[in-house]
């Protein structure tokens, strides 16, 4: 059993953190709403700290999920942030989906005090995080992946090491940015669909079974062809997502002209109010 502390019980951290107490670990947590961080313990048999210091006071491990760069610069590095209680030797894995600058700079950071730093964000949802089987990619030292890797597999389904601390967060870059590609496809076929009159279960059912399947197409077809968007990832949070990767192909000579037609498609959904909507969305754009 390991001490240890989790910073953020939104929609992810909150399942998150309940699968590290029914994996026998002592955790307490920290939430700036701390409603929602005491609601978790009643129903989770946690704990709740007043800051991220006080979270991480003593915790073998801290882990965060929170909102953006800021968010996370400020539970770690701000006053009251959770590096300066930590004990030499901890590890911090972060899963929120931050830029790649961020995620080196912690590293720096934790480093020079003794800490072991892993940029950690994670794919699946809400959903994958409810049933403990995220994807997570991480970045860091192979011995700060090595001390946060046992304490991950409470709620993942598979944890990869892809290199050294940035890494992580621009492998999730990479992923949403294969997300808004398939998305941008899946919403022109089903529309394109309907103008043809097809029966669309049947196209699905045709489709589905050869190169065109993806898991956008045999989770979310159904649901768009009935305009259905309340499943969890929101259009919201991928904008600030490719905000990040349109940022980084900035920095590092790439072109991402797909990722950034799909960013002002989904610009588009939020005009017309759907920026809670899930991700699947943006067929709203798309005239029927």
């Amino acid at each position: 059993m390991a001490h240890i502390a989790f910073i953020g019980t939104g929609v992810m951290g909150a399942p998150m953190a309940g699968h590290l107490v029914a994996a026998g670990h002592s955790v307490v947590v920290f939430n700036r709403t701390r409603a929602k961080a005491q609601a978790w313990a009643e129903r989770c048999g946690g704990s709740v700290a007043d800051t991220p210091a006080q979270a991480a006071q003593g915790a073998d491990a801290v882990l965060a999920c929170v909102g953006n760069d800021d968010d996370l610069r400020q539970v770690t590095l701000g006053n009251d942030g959770a590096f300066a209680a930590m004990r030499e030797g901890a590890v911090f894995a972060d899963h929120t989906t931050v830029s790649a600058a961020i995620a080196r700079e912690l590293a720096e950071a934790g480093a020079a005090r003794g800490l072991l730093v892993v940029d950690a964000p994670v794919s699946g949802g809400q959903a994958g995080a409810e049933k403990g089987a995220l994807s997570i990619m991480c970045g860091g030292t192979d011995a700060a992946f090595a001390a946060a890797e046992p304490v991950m597999q409470a709620y993942a389904a598979r944890i990869v090491h892809v290199g050294a601390a940035g890494a992580g967060q621009t492998t999730k870059m990479v992923n949403q940015i294969c997300i808004a590609g398939v998305l941008g496809g899946l919403s022109e076929a089903l529309r394109f669909a309907q103008a043809a009159d097809l029966d669309l279960d049947k196209v699905l059912d045709a489709v589905s079974g050869g190169a065109a399947q993806s898991w956008q197409m045999v989770n979310r077809w159904p649901s768009m062809a009935q305009d259905s968007f309340d499943f969890g990832f929101a259009v919201d949070w991928m904008r600030k997502d490719l905000g990040l990767a349109l940022d980084e192909a900035r920095r590092n000579g790439s072109t991402l002209a797909v990722t950034a037609l799909v960013d002002q498609f989904y610009a588009q959904v939020q005009a017309m109010g759907g920026g809670r909507q899930d991700t699947s969305a943006l067929v709203r754009r798309i005239a029927k």
